[in-house]
């Protein structure tokens, strides 16, 4: 037998403000439009990390982030506190200058192997011109996003 539990709102016992809410990774929501029913756990953000590449080279924000290496001009590797369960996650990046000296695109290193730049506690974020020539100077913000399954 099921059953449904039909409230307004969820407090902790001493009624002073919110609890927490545990649910299984089988968890599931209905969509925006009620047609369909998504898995929460997979539909949430397992890593993100917004950084100044620039000077001072420091992180600004983060969850699930543990540190970010400058490997050379708009070249950085994001490392995860916890790691994702295998290299098919998602990754996300962007980056953007404070005085429009430039654009960049995010891409895998060209001719490399997914294992060089990708592993499953950390990635790789190479940017590059329209023209795929590298980009000669550092982002004062970059952020990169990941999704995937934890392991």
């Amino acid at each position: 037998m099921t059953s449904q539990l039909n409230v307004d709102t969820i407090v902790d016992k001493a009624g002073s403000g919110g609890s927490n809410v545990k649910m299984a990774n089988t968890s599931t929501y209905v969509s925006d439009g009620g047609a369909v029913s998504q898995n929460t756990v997979q539909g949430v953000t397992k890593a993100w990390i917004n950084f100044d590449g620039s000077s001072p080279f420091a992180i600004k924000n983060s969850f699930n982030g543990s540190s970010v290496t400058d490997r050379g001009a708009a070249q950085y590797t994001a490392s995860f506190t916890n790691a994702m369960n295998d290299t098919s996650y998602a990754i996300s990046c962007s980056m953007g200058f404070d005085n429009v000296n430039g654009t960049g695109y995010f891409t895998a290193p060209p001719n490399t192997a997914i294992s060089t730049w990708k592993t499953t506690s950390s990635n790789r974020m190479d940017f590059y011109h329209a023209n795929l020539s590298k980009h000669g100077s550092d982002a004062d913000d970059v952020a990169d996003i990941i999704h995937g399954d934890l392991a």
